[in-house]
This record gives structure tokens, sequence and C-alpha cells, in this order.
């Protein structure tokens, strides 16, 4: 008796999976939340704005610096000779990626990672420029 799962060829039971991001996506997050910092910081005001953005500001720096030093740490307790090589970006984009719930595309979860600071990043960086132009084009 044949079951579902056999009868779907695009379904792949063996194919090689992770649940490891490549360096290059955790480099790209941190642009982008340096990206909204510095846009943050553009559409400042002046007075209780520079501390609020002080202190956001902060709490984006914890919030980049937590895994890197856990990434540091596990890598620092980790034997060379057992570890391999991490793969190059264009591989592990073709392959697919662990999730908790399911497994999915590389490609598809670099994008649904990358996705949500690269709008907020993007629309504070819109919000920067229209402060800056209306800011300079306001009669006094």
């Amino acid at each position: 008796m044949r079951t579902d799962f056999e009868n779907k060829p695009d379904l792949k039971r063996n194919a090689p999976s992770t649940d490891r991001l490549p360096p290059i996506i955790y480099a790209i997050l941190g642009g982008l939340v340096l990206l909204l910092v510095l846009a943050a910081w553009g559409c400042a005001g002046g007075g209780y704005a520079d501390f609020s953005l002080a202190v956001v500001s902060g709490l984006l720096l914890i919030a980049i610096a937590i895994p890197f030093v856990l990434w540091r740490v596990g890598r620092a307790d980790s034997d060379p000779k057992t570890d391999a090589k991490p793969e190059p970006f264009a591989d592990w984009a073709a392959g697919d990626f662990e999730t908790w719930q399911d497994r999915v595309k590389g490609r598809n979860a670099a994008a649904e990672i990358i996705l949500p600071i690269a709008a907020a990043a993007v629309g504070m960086t819109a919000f920067a420029i229209v402060f800056h132009y209306a800011a300079s084009h306001a009669s006094m």
C-alpha cells in the first residue's frame, strides 16, 4: 500500500537540511540594524527624543551583541577537528532549512528572516529623508 508521501515526487524524505544560518545572514541583519539606528537618529529633533533614541540604540546593540557572544562562546567550546566548514551561501540557499515546525527552502528562510528588519530599516530611512526634506523647506 502506498502512502500520500510516496505519491508526491516533489517531497524529499532524505534531503539534506540544516538548522544553522550562514554568516552572511547575520552580517545582513547587523547592517540593517545599523541602518535602522542611523535613520532613527536622523529623525531626532532634540530634547527628550535624544534620550529615547540613546536607550533604543542601546537595546538594539544588546539585541545584536547577545547572539554574537553566544556564537563566540559556542565556537570556542567546539572541537576544530570535528567541525565542518560552513557551506557556501548558494548551497545553503538551495538546500532545506529546518524550523521547529517544518522544513523550508534556504532562500525562503533567508527572505523570511531578513524581511522584517529590512522593512523597518527602509521605512525609518524613508521617514528620515522626508523629515530632512520637510525641515529644509519649512518657511520660518
